[in-house]
């Protein structure tokens, strides 16, 4: 990983809450559990030694179950959450040393936060919410309102801007919490449980809308969730943790072909692996054998499984746009579908 490309750095950091956090610190280092040090000291390890290199313009997407710590690292980001020890550089920024002034001009200009909640002003209007950021900032308010409505127009909100958020659905609320994420025009989103309060069908179409608006706008998102479909369809680079620490993290299509640890296992043990596993991670690069069927890279095995007709000995031809980039045989498939299990595993 090259790290002149990152865009937040986060390196060796602690976060324990209680009175005595600083005293728990080298006990946290030499690894006492969080569930002794709760135990023997009433003290909350929170996060422990977390490393993560967030490129820019990749959606970093961080999971695990509740109490993992997930919500906990993303508020160190902006310092609503300061830690027990460690570093995070934001554009090489050491941001822990930031005074208050230099810390909201961050928060203000470089950063957005899309909620769980919406977090709407109830008495203003969509396009006052929409254009909050720039308005905060003192910004011009006519071409506030015409960026707001740029981004009204793109989530598909066009019309409302005169409605009251207790007129709109919960979808509709969350496509303004994301424009107005845009309308700041900030390098950054963080994005907490950001979907998570919306239902199945509308929360896909929003997962959807992300990822058509990532492709021209190349932001740096970190995403926080705690549903690993979600996490395997928006993820360029995939953090998983547990009880405050990284179990694994890397590319989630090699997450799920290569678990890590027992742990990791269990979390994508039922995932409809066919639905999930791209074509691009199961090919050989061999590009001697040439069939009438071709197949992107980006297919999903189930899609690469229609274009066979089922029949286990046929291979594809795997494209990437016009240009040919190797060979998908059937037989990696079937055994892509049977889940690894990690060397550590008994």
């Amino acid at each position: 990983m090259d790290k002149t490309d990152s865009h937040i750095s986060i390196r060796g950091l602690y976060k324990i809450f209680g009175t005595e956090a600083e005293a728990m610190l080298p006990l946290a280092k030499s690894g006492m559990s969080k569930s002794d040090m709760l135990a023997q000291h009433k003290q909350v390890l929170g996060l422990r030694n977390i490393n993560i290199e967030i490129m820019k313009g990749e959606i970093t997407v961080v999971m695990g179950l509740s109490g993992s710590g997930k919500s906990t690292l993303i508020r160190h980001l902006n310092r609503l959450i300061d830690p027990t020890d460690g570093e995070i550089l934001v554009n090489g920024n050491d941001v822990l040393k930031l005074d208050e002034n230099e810390l909201r001009t961050l928060r203000r200009t470089q950063m957005s936060m899309v909620f769980q909640k919406f977090a709407l002003l109830p008495h203003e209007t969509v396009l006052q919410n929409t254009g909050l950021a720039r308005n905060v900032r003192g910004e011009d308010i006519v071409e506030t309102d015409k960026v707001a409505r740029k981004w009204l127009k793109r989530v598909g909100l066009e019309g409302s801007e005169n409605l009251y958020p207790n007129q709109l659905s919960g979808g509709m609320q969350q496509r303004v919490g994301l424009a107005r994420a845009l309308t700041s025009d900030s390098e950054l989103m963080l994005m907490d449980e950001a979907y998570s309060a919306l239902d199945p069908l509308i929360r896909s179409s929003m997962q959807d809308l992300l990822l058509d608006l990532q492709k021209d706008l190349k932001k740096t998102v970190i995403f926080i969730t705690h549903d690993l479909d979600e996490a395997l369809k928006l993820a360029d680079h995939l953090v998983i943790l547990k009880d405050g620490e990284i179990v694994q993290q890397g590319e989630p299509q090699g997450i799920l072909l290569s678990p890590a640890d027992p742990y990791i296992e269990d979390f994508v043990s039922d995932i409809n692996r066919a639905r999930v596993i791209r074509v691009g991670s199961v090919m050989n690069e061999d590009r001697s054998t040439v069939t009438d069927l071709k197949i992107d890279e980006q297919a999903t095995l189930e899609q690469a499984i229609l274009v066979a007709q089922g029949q286990a000995e046929t291979s594809l031809t795997v494209m990437r746009g016009h240009t040919r980039i190797g060979t998908l045989k059937m037989s990696d498939v079937l055994r892509a579908l049977v889940p690894r299990r990690s060397s550590t595993n008994s």
